[in-house]
């Protein structure tokens, strides 16, 4: 769904359809309760700045919800995952490039855990069980994926995965990719902070600001003002 190029009316009608085939795939904007991570890394000793990078669905819905987290120093939107080298919005939306839309989520170690921004992304910020969609969007391009950066990123994201299923936490089984990361492109200007600027977006106010709200409400002692 090109969501940049609806006309107003087109976005209400789409976002009216939209709330239909959510409701209809069982799908709410409820946050999911789940447990801590049983892996993770301890705190750091000291101030630095670690990378992951996430897919979830429209990546304004997951910068959102990482510019609230506390100890995240950025959230960027942006494309991983694909064959083409610096792709755009068009090329990317048609789902041939293989990219899905992402956001790279810089965080200070000293602050919060890998396994605590895991948390949150399975719980309020995306469904992990949807294949190749997210709510009212589908195709691969929003497609959930951890890329991770090194070992120990891929170590902690294995075992919360596995630790959630077994744990059944969700009616399906987590569809969420753990692949290494090779290349972030940063997405448009005009894609960067978008929930935060367009907050009557009728897409924004539907699926979005939801995400943000459960965050603060389950994890208030990881909320923050938006950076």
């Amino acid at each position: 769904m090109k969501r940049s190029m609806m006309t107003p009316l087109l976005t209400v009608l789409l976002a009216v359809l939209a709330l239909f085939l959510w409701t209809r795939h069982n799908y709410t904007s409820a946050a999911t309760i789940i447990p801590d991570p049983a892996v993770d890394e301890t705190l750091a000793p000291q101030k630095g700045q670690e990378t992951v990078v996430v897919a979830g669905g429209c990546f304004w819905g997951i910068q959102a919800v990482f510019q609230h987290v506390k100890g995240v120093a950025s959230a960027t939107s942006g494309y991983s995952g694909g064959t083409v080298t610096n792709p755009d919005y068009e090329q990317v939306s048609s789902g041939e490039t293989g990219h899905a839309e992402s956001v790279q989520i810089v965080y200070d170690p000293s602050k919060i855990t890998l396994g605590q921004l895991l948390k949150v992304f399975f719980s309020v910020a995306h469904d992990p069980t949807e294949l190749n969609r997210q709510g009212p969007d589908t195709g691969t391009q929003y497609r959930s994926i951890i890329f991770f950066a090194n070992a120990d990123q891929q170590r902690i994201a294995q075992a919360y995965v596995q630790q959630l299923d077994q744990a059944k936490v969700f009616s399906q089984p987590i569809v969420t990719q753990i692949v290494p990361m090779k290349a972030f492109y940063r997405a448009e200007a005009y894609h960067q902070n978008y929930a935060t600027e367009h907050p009557e977006n009728p897409y924004i106010a539907m699926f979005d600001l939801p995400k943000v709200k459960n965050l603060q409400q389950q994890f208030p002692s990881l909320y923050v003002a938006a950076h």
